[in-house]
Formats: structure tokens, sequence, C-alpha cells
């Protein structure tokens, strides 16, 4: 297994409606094969291949003083020659 190196990372609290916004104009980048993550004067480009493997995950966490519940999305992809493989 390789070494990670995170490349971007944001999180914030927002309404339900903006969230869902915002991952349908993520969506929509993935789409095109191109997305930019801005935050401030950083931002990363991605070339989104042809191919993708997505992961989909929904978990519960239950505390000593409150349960949460959450879903994840993963998606990879490789690069180089290969990554419409």
């Amino acid at each position: 297994m390789g070494r990670e190196t995170v490349l971007f990372k944001t999180e914030e609290k927002m309404s339900r409606k903006n969230a869902a916004e915002l991952l349908h104009q993520i969506a929509d980048k993935i789409d095109n094969g191109k997305v930019v993550l801005q935050q401030g004067n950083k931002n990363v480009k991605l070339k989104i291949p042809g191919r993708v493997e997505l992961e989909i995950k929904a978990e519960k966490e239950v505390g000593r003083r409150k349960t949460k519940k959450k879903i994840e999305v993963e998606i990879e992809w490789l690069v180089g020659p290969d990554a419409d493989k």
C-alpha cells in the first residue's frame, strides 16, 4: 500500500439545501472531467478519467451523549496511461 497525501480538505456546517447544491456542482464537474477545489488562495485541480471507482457508505456512530449518522462518498481513479481501464 502506498503513501497517502491529503491534497485538499474542508469541513463546514451548512443547510441541507446548500449541501445538496454543492454536491450537484461537484457532480457536474466530475461529469465534465475536471474538478477544481478551492479554499482561499489554495486550489487543487483534478482531471477525472472516463472510468472511476465509486464507494458509498452509510455509518452510524453511537456515543455517550449523542448519535451521529453520516454518508461518505469516495471516488477513486488511476493516474497515467491506465487511467481509463
